[in-house]
């Protein structure tokens, strides 16, 4: 819609706006109406009408079977259209149109905003399944004129009220009609049907809905007040009721088609078993947030054990079996970081820049002369868990490789990692990673393929069996030693 409004018409951003205001609401005049709904907007020469918008009820047939967004028609085409739009006026008259041996009645309706008249909406009814309409049809109908009656004098949608289609109620969900006292002039059965889960036991027709409503709602205090100006329809607002066994969802719409607020419309909606499903994801993610963080808490507690048991070796000299299990702590170190950021979030995903970060900065700490490993370049973006947790292995035990063999001892460094997730690869569904030094480079007739000592040989594993991707060591140009690590990231987003 907003690149058709830019296009062919002259309407401000404002303007625009208040149209996708209407937009998002008029499933509810469609569906009171029975009618398919197409926005037509004179462009900005004035010579014509362009489809911005269609909407087709949920409460019976469609009279468009085709998509009209974007069609063209000249002006004098449809005489109704540019009586609405010159005269600012809903116009009824004419015989109905015949579209594919389908009689179809054709109504205007103008949409007004702040005195001006924007576009008009045609609401076209299939007339092939009228018959005698029924109580709720006819309420329908009322419904549907009065709220015409608000968006051609501009009292419709709105503003700020804006609501998602995906998740307020519908005409189909339960339909109550008040009247300016806020007295119940009609009830649907979905609607019935849900008060009675509230707790009524007798018919709605009759009674006061803000009072009723508050008196089913359970409470410990003074009547909700709120609540029962809402029920009442004397806002535009949403709330939820939430009785013993049940939730409802509840909307008012307040009817001004002549200024004056002639009663309203209150949709609702049985939400208990949405709600009843969200909690229960609400319940797994705390679990699982749970279990990471004590998957945490006891990979720190082995990895204080190890360090430990690496002080007592290294009383008695035993100076390759404590390098052991300092590199099991930094092993352990690295799998629990991953469990800790896993314990913030919602989901099995994470934020690797964050984890990166973490394994250079710990790696530098537990060296043996204490020096920093260096910075990274570039970014990860965000992984699951299933990629997260083998990679800080893999950072984890290049960077401890570059830090044991890159350096003559007490000789100092620099490293840098570098992760590259570019638009412009050939391939950009992989993780470029690389790690580079400038060392004293690799040892003459090193195969990093089948060379190297457990920490290359985990690499090798995760990387290539675990994570599918490929591995490398090579000189650097301006010497030192690269890693490389490419990746796969079929399942991944940045």
């Amino acid at each position: 819609m907003n690149d058709l409004v830019r296009q062919h018409t002259d309407l401000g951003e404002s303007d625009l706006e208040w149209l996708h205001l209407l937009v998002s609401e008029w499933q509810l005049l469609s569906d009171l109406s029975f009618a398919d709904l197409v926005l037509w907007l004179p462009t900005s020469d004035g010579t014509r009408y362009v489809s911005v918008a269609q909407m087709r009820p949920n409460t019976g047939p469609t009279s468009y079977q085709d998509d009209m967004v974007g069609h063209l028609v000249p002006r004098g085409r449809r005489p109704l259209l540019d009586v609405a739009l010159d005269e600012g006026r809903i116009v009824r008259e004419g015989d109905p149109e015949w579209r594919e041996e389908v009689p179809v009645r054709v109504e205007s309706i103008p949409v007004r905003r702040e005195g001006r008249v924007l576009g008009v909406i045609a609401r076209n009814t299939n007339l092939l399944t009228v018959r005698t309409p029924s109580r709720l049809e006819l309420t329908y109908l009322q419904s549907a004129a009065d709220l015409a009656q608000m968006i051609a004098g501009g009292a419709f949608p709105f503003p700020g009220q804006q609501v998602g289609m995906d998740r307020a109620p519908r005409v189909g969900d339960g339909f109550i009609r008040l009247d300016a006292e806020g007295v119940v002039q009609y009830a649907s059965p979905n609607a019935l049907s849900a008060y009675h889960r509230l707790g009524l036991a007798t018919d709605l027709v009759g009674l006061p809905l803000g009072p009723t409503t508050a008196d089913l709602a359970p409470t410990r205090g003074p009547v909700d007040e709120s609540l029962v100006k809402l029920a009442s329809g004397y806002a535009p607002r949403e709330a939820e009721i939430e009785g013993q066994d049940c939730v409802i969802q509840l909307r008012a719409i307040p009817l001004k088609p002549r200024g004056e607020r002639i009663g309203s419309l209150i949709l609702l909606r049985d939400v208990t078993e949405l709600r009843r499903r969200e909690r229960e994801l609400m319940t797994k993610d705390a679990t699982i947030r749970e279990i990471h963080h004590r998957v945490k808490n006891n990979l720190q507690t082995v990895a204080a054990l190890l360090r430990l048991q690496s002080r007592r070796i290294g009383a008695t000299g035993d100076s390759r079996a404590r390098a052991a299990l300092d590199e099991a702590v930094r092993r352990v170190g690295s799998i629990a970081i991953v469990h800790e950021t896993l314990s913030q979030n919602l989901d099995e995903r994470v934020e690797f820049d964050e984890i990166a970060d973490r394994v250079i900065a710990m790696v530098g700490e537990l060296s043996p002369d204490g020096r920093g490993v260096g910075r990274r370049t570039g970014r990860f973006g965000i992984l699951d868990a299933e990629t997260a947790t083998p990679l800080s292995m893999v950072l984890t035990e290049v960077l401890q490789n570059a830090l044991e063999h890159a350096f003559p001892a007490g000789e100092r460094g620099s490293i840098e990692v570098g992760a590259q997730r570019p638009e412009n690869r050939k391939d950009p569904d992989r993780l470029l990673v690389t790690v580079q030094d400038n060392g004293r480079g690799l040892p003459e007739g090193f195969d990093p393929r089948s060379d190297g000592n457990l920490g290359l040989q985990i690499v090798r594993t995760l990387v290539e069996g675990e994570l599918g991707g490929r591995f490398d060591m090579l000189a650097a140009e301006d010497g030192g030693t690269r890693v490389v690590i490419d990746l796969p990231l079929e399942q991944q987003k940045s």
